[in-house]
């Protein structure tokens, strides 16, 4: 078993790479979901079921609450921006929250035969997970 350690170059570039890639992963998560929150809130009620089909079975409250959450834990993802001792924390809780709601989102949607958006909630847990990973590395 041959273990490679990497220069201090070496290790520079891997770790510069690696927090391009979380900051990319952690803009398109906050986009989707500012977006997704966004939609939520302001969109008639018949245009979200048409879009989405599982308002038809929940509460309107529940469909704007989905929203807020959305919104806000799509703001929090970016906060390192702002400041990386204190936006680092709220980066980590917020990604653990987007996991869970992917998570959940993607069983309804499985169960409820929705394959489209069952992907599109795997694929968000795809980058979500990695950004929670490697974020929690200080």
């Amino acid at each position: 078993m041959t273990t490679t350690t990497l220069t201090s170059g070496r290790a520079r570039t891997h770790s510069t790479y690696k927090n391009v890639a979380l900051w990319t992963f952690q803009g398109w998560i906050a986009m989707f979901f500012i977006a997704a929150g966004y939609a939520k809130l302001t969109e008639p009620m018949t245009n979200l079921i048409a879009l989405m089909g599982w308002p038809a079975v929940a509460p309107d409250n529940m469909v704007r609450g989905v929203g807020v959450v959305e919104l806000v834990l799509g703001l929090a993802v970016l906060t390192p921006l702002i400041s990386w001792r204190i936006g680092r924390p709220i980066l980590l809780t917020a990604a653990v929250g987007l996991i869970a709601m992917e998570a959940t989102m993607l069983m309804v949607h499985a169960l409820s035969h929705d394959i489209g958006l069952a992907v599109v909630n795997l694929l968000l847990l795809a980058i979500t997970v990695p950004v929670l990973l490697g974020r929690r590395k200080a």
